[in-house]
């Protein structure tokens, strides 16, 4: 930073021109034709990868035809407000989607701003916020045009627009490379995890260990059916399923949701200790997900969840259902539709370790110090990568902002 500041102060003692976008830039409108397009050097909003992404090949269709032809150098902006934050320097000649501003220069425009400087002008937050406070549109908001090209850039000397564009190239990939390493040490510890979960679980060799299907231990109840237009503040506590995926981990004390207290006669509940599971899901892998409840209060159990009520170790039972062993038993008892479902017949037939009392006490408060790890490095972590993210967004802002000159 001391090295922009001075060079700032070596050739702006006076602040740095500001001058309209619209001044040295305009909106492409020529059209390219079809033939000259494929996924490479086509781009729609989806072709975009927001935050300093770039673009991805995928594919085009329909709207190809009426693609705007860009080329080297041209900064291409989602211009449907979903797509904030998507923005390339176009390395490649092709064309764009109309929902794609392609912001082209005029013939004297390189000759006062860099193309990655500007670039990272309109990647930037205070560009974004420009745009999204001067967007038209309700349903589906889009950049004004006109306000764009009234967008004011500062113009500080060539030789500060690229050695800033140098450092905050280097701060990009810096931060990539952060954030890959901190992904991948999660990934591992989480695979580790797993790996010693399922040995332990296993019991493979281990003497007195019954194994027995479900329904000899307990019983699946089918919740019943509630909505988001039943949910309020304050009612009685209520597990959706769609949370148990979301937001609960193995076990709960605590409820997310509560549901009208006027439903309380139509609907079926858990009871301290038992396990909810998941009946439905996207995929088969994340079927029967399920969390040991262990709240002092009855909770409303959504309709396509069962509340199971058994005899062991509700925790134990929790950590079981996560193993590889079941979900490969589970996997046999999936139907296979679009949405997957799984019944509480088979559920009922799966097959579980029964140690004694004691042993399942032992396991759980292993697992239970391996999640408090894994909780604190899914928050740690995570946490880590936010913190990063700010700190480059405020070094980025200062590098791109200027005092301005006042008019003569």
């Amino acid at each position: 930073m001391s090295r922009i500041d001075d060079l700032v102060a070596q050739h702006c003692p006076d602040g740095v021109e500001f001058k309209r976008l619209g001044d040295l830039y305009e909106i492409a409108t020529r059209r390219i034709t079809g033939s000259e397009l494929d996924e490479t050097n086509y781009v729609g909003v989806d072709n975009l990868v927001p935050n300093f992404g770039g673009r991805r090949d995928a594919g085009y269709g329909a709207n190809s035809s009426g693609a705007i032809k860009f080329s080297p150098g041209d900064v291409l902006i989602g211009n449907i407000r979903p797509y904030l934050k998507k923005v390339w320097l176009a390395d490649r000649a092709g064309g764009a989607s109309p929902d794609v501003l392609t912001i082209t220069p005029r013939s004297d425009a390189h000759a006062l701003v860099a193309p990655k400087f500007l670039y990272y002008l309109l990647a930037s937050e205070t560009f974004i916020n420009y745009s999204m406070k001067h967007a038209k549109g309700a349903k589906m908001p889009r950049g004004d045009k006109t306000a764009t090209l009234n967008y004011r850039i500062p113009l500080p000397p060539l030789a500060i627009q690229r050695e800033i564009a140098s450092i905050l190239d280097k701060m990009e990939s810096l931060k990539a490379e952060l954030e890959a390493e901190l992904e991948a040490e999660l990934e591992y510890r989480s695979r580790q995890y797993a790996f010693y979960r399922d040995q332990l679980l296993a019991f493979d060799g281990v003497e007195g260990v019954r194994w027995v299907t479900m329904g000899e231990v307990g019983e699946f109840t089918r919740g019943r059916r509630f909505t988001k237009a039943d949910v309020v503040e304050d009612g009685i506590p209520c597990i959706n399923f769609g949370e148990i995926y979301t937001r609960y981990g193995v076990f709960a004390h605590e409820v997310y949701s509560r549901v009208r207290a006027e439903l309380r006669s139509s609907l079926r509940f858990a009871r301290t200790g038992d396990v909810i599971v998941t009946g439905v899901s996207e995929t088969v892998e994340d079927i029967a997900k399920a969390v040991a409840w262990l709240g002092e209060e009855d909770v409303a159990v959504h309709d396509d969840c069962f509340a199971y009520r058994h005899s062991l170790d509700p925790k134990f039972v929790s950590y079981y259902l996560q193993t590889g062993m079941f979900h490969a038993e589970k996997a046999k008892h999936v139907a296979r539709a679009k949405v997957k479902r799984i019944s509480s017949e088979s559920l009922a037939r799966l097959t579980i370790p029964v140690p004694s009392p004691e042993e399942q006490q032992r396991i759980v408060s292993i697992l239970d110090q391996f999640d408090a790890l894994m909780n604190d490095l899914s928050i740690g972590l995570p946490a880590e990568i936010a913190a990063r993210q700010k700190q480059y967004e405020y070094y980025r802002d200062k590098l791109l902002t200027f005092p301005e000159k006042e008019a003569s």
